[in-house]
C-alpha cells in the first residue's frame, strides 16, 4: 500500500508526496514534530503539518536567505538566526571567512535535536567552534541586545502560533536596535501568491523602520506556491549596488552573481505589493 504525507498550503490547495518512511514524531512543548522520508525530496522536516525543509530543496531556502545579506553587508562578523533550528542557516553562515560568531536562537530544542539526529546534512554546523545555540524566545532575546549583531536572519515558521510575534512592527523596531549601526536584518515573508496582505504588511512595516526595504524572491519546489518572498531592512547597505565581482567563490547550488541581482526584479504584481515604497533595479 502506498502512503501519501498531503500538506494543506491553503483550504483548497495542497502539496502532496508519497512517503517512504516515518523517522519520528512527537509532540513538542511548542508543536507537532514529524520527519519523514519521502521519494521525491529525501527526508523531510515537518512542523504542525507544514513542510519545513527537505533534503532535495532546502539548499535553495537556504542560500537566499543568508549569503544575500551576509553579501551586502561589507563584513560582517557577529551573525543571529532567529528560529531555524534545523542549522541550514547557520551551515551557509559560517562559509563566510569574515564571520567570527553565529548565535542560533531557537525556542523549541527538539527542532534541534531532532535535526541532528536525522538531517546531518543540514545540521552539520551545529557544532562548529564558531557556533552558539541558545533555546530560548528570539524575541526576547533581541530585546536583550543592543547595538549588537552586523546580520539578523529571522528563519522562522509560518506567522501562527510561537512565530506570529515574528511578523510585528515592535518585533522590527526590536531589530533595528539589535543591529550594530551598519546592520543589515532578513526575514522569510511567505509567498507572493498566497500571503499577499503580509507582504504588504511587513514590507511597510520594515520600510517605516529602515532607511533600505528590499523585498525578493527565489523557486522553492516544497514552499506554498513553489514561489517565495524574503524581505531586508538595511542601516546603510543596498544589496542592489553591490558589486558582483567582489562576490566570493564558495560551495553553493542556487545563489551566485547573477541571482543576487536577479532575485530583486520582480514581477508587476510582487512590485504592487510593496508600493508606495517600491524598489528601482
Amino acid at each position: 500500500m502506498d502512503l501519501w504525507y498531503t500538506e494543506f498550503q491553503t483550504p483548497s490547495v495542497g502539496i502532496t508526496c508519497k512517503t517512504k518512511k516515518t523517522y519520528h514524531t512527537e509532540k513538542t512543548p511548542y508543536q507537532d514534530l514529524a520527519l519523514i522520508e519521502t521519494e521525491q525530496f529525501g527526508k523531510m522536516l515537518v512542523l504542525d503539518g507544514t513542510v519545513q525543509t527537505t533534503i532535495g530543496d532546502e539548499f535553495v531556502y537556504h542560500e537566499m536567505i543568508t549569503h544575500i545579506p551576509l553579501f551586502t553587508h561589507k563584513n560582517p562578523k557577529r551573525v543571529l538566526v532567529i528560529g531555524g533550528g534545523d542549522g541550514g542557516t547557520i551551515r551557509e553562515i559560517i562559509k563566510h571567512e569574515s564571520v567570527e560568531n553565529a548565535i542560533l536562537c531557537e525556542i523549541d530544542e527538539r527542532v534541534v535535536e531532532v535535526s541532528k539526529k536525522y538531517l546531518p546534512e543540514i545540521s552539520c554546523a551545529l557544532n562548529n567552534s564558531k557556533v552558539e545555540v541558545n533555546v530560548a524566545d528570539g524575541i526576547k532575546y533581541v530585546h536583550e541586545h543592543k547595538n549588537d549583531f552586523d546580520v539578523i536572519i529571522v528563519d522562522s515558521t509560518d506567522p501562527v502560533g510561537p512565530a506570529e510575534g515574528l511578523f510585528s512592527l515592535e518585533f522590527y523596531r526590536a531589530i533595528y536596535d539589535c543591529l550594530k549601526e551598519d546592520g543589515i536584518f532578513v526575514a522569510q515573508t511567505e509567498s507572493p501568491f498566497f500571503h499577499k496582505d503580509l507582504i504588504k504588511k511587513v514590507c511597510k512595516d520594515v520600510g517605516s523602520i529602515f532607511p533600505i526595504m528590499r523585498l525578493y524572491t527565489c523557486a522553492i519546489p516544497t514552499y506554498p506556491s513553489g514561489y517565495w518572498s524574503f524581505t531586508m531592512g538595511s542601516k546603510k547597505y543596498d544589496p542592489l549596488k553591490i558589486d558582483v565581482k567582489n562576490i566570493s567563490d564558495i560551495d553553493t547550488k542556487y545563489y551566485c552573481g547573477n541571482i543576487h541581482k536577479s532575485s530583486f526584479a520582480l514581477p508587476q504584481f510582487v512590485a504592487k505589493l510593496i508600493q508606495p515604497n517600491e524598489q528601482k533595479v
